[in-house]
């Protein structure tokens, strides 16, 4: 009871979210609560104002997420999905865009979208960040990057996160809640961001 109080209050205060959220996770997140992503999109479909979530699963062992592939695609029943997992690519549902990356790095995608330049032929001069920007993978730029059970990042995003305000939370994944969520948003909007300025 008292919670739901407190989200309601914290659900008041929030007047610019974030449009673009990305939660950094890893095998271990995903194992021990894997139906806690889809309850973060239900609850950002609660936020006016959040246009797309990105959920990143690092890992090196893809084979580790596949006992939980239904439950990711069961993400596509309340949004619009779009999954990768290595090659792999499955899009399926209607509503709040909902990008999830297994085992990807920024890296990766900067190194593929370098290696597509060449290929089309481009000289060095006429390189800059808008074309780079447009032969990346991942499209989202998000806002707000959260990160629960501590403060280790990965590089996905790397290119198009350089500008996110950061959020880290002690409690792990298994423990977020729908007021950890709230918090984070309330605090993404009391920042002043400078944009690299």
């Amino acid at each position: 009871m008292i919670h739901r109080i407190y989200e309601y209050l914290l659900l008041r205060e929030i007047i610019t979210p974030p449009h673009e959220i990305c939660f950094m996770l890893t095998v271990l997140d995903l194992r021990s609560a894997p139906e806690r992503i889809a309850e973060v999109v239900q609850w950002a479909g609660e936020v006016s104002g959040i246009e797309m979530l990105t959920f990143h699963i690092d890992t090196d062992d893809i084979s580790c997420v596949l006992p939980f592939i239904n439950d990711l695609k069961g993400v596509s029943g309340f949004s619009h999905l779009h999954l990768h997992i290595g090659e792999e690519y499955y899009e399926e549902g209607v509503g709040l865009p909902v990008l999830i990356v297994v085992g990807r790095s920024g890296r990766e995608e900067i190194t593929e979208s370098i290696k597509k330049i060449a290929e089309e032929g481009i000289l060095p001069s006429d390189v800059d960040e808008d074309l780079i920007e447009s032969h990346l993978t991942f499209r989202s730029a998000p806002d707000l990057i959260i990160k629960t059970g501590g403060s280790y990042l990965t590089d996905f995003l790397i290119w198009q996160s350089v500008y996110s305000e950061l959020f880290f939370l002690d409690v792990n994944w298994e423990y977020f809640r729908k007021t950890d969520f709230l918090r984070a948003i309330r605090d993404f909007q009391s920042r002043a961001r400078r944009f690299g300025a």
